[in-house]
């Protein structure tokens, strides 16, 4: 049984076919992962590399022990990141970024006028 649903991998694919990303120019590479996993870690190579070279970006994921899992979520994580690069305003992550910056600066702007003495 496979760890990533149907449905996951399908909007995997339509990211990717919406992205125009050719995949040929991923380049894959399993390396020894580093960390806590013991015998595991030592002697498996399961922790993935993709490197995207038309934009520069690297991408390693050692997340899971199971290399198929680590490659799903690796290859998503690129997705991820080529989406931030060439299509900031339909990304998911750039968008979660903005709210978390428009958060964090409504809470400083909070804490700062308690702070500041009151004007007569």
């Amino acid at each position: 049984m496979s760890d990533i649903t149907p449905a996951k991998a399908q909007a995997l694919k339509e990211r990717i076919a919406r992205l125009k990303i050719d995949l040929r120019l991923v380049d894959e590479q399993f390396v020894r992962g580093s960390g806590n996993g013991g015998q595991k870690i030592n002697k498996t190579s399961n922790a993935v590399l993709l490197r995207y070279a038309p934009l520069g970006l690297v991408v390693r994921c050692q997340r899971e022990r199971k290399r198929s899992v680590n490659r799903f979520l690796a290859l998503r994580e690129l997705v991820d990141e080529i989406e931030v690069k060439i299509s900031p305003e339909t990304s998911e992550r750039a968008a979660e970024a903005a709210r978390q910056r428009k958060k964090k600066a409504r809470a400083h702007a909070r804490a700062k006028s308690k702070l500041e003495p009151p004007t007569c």
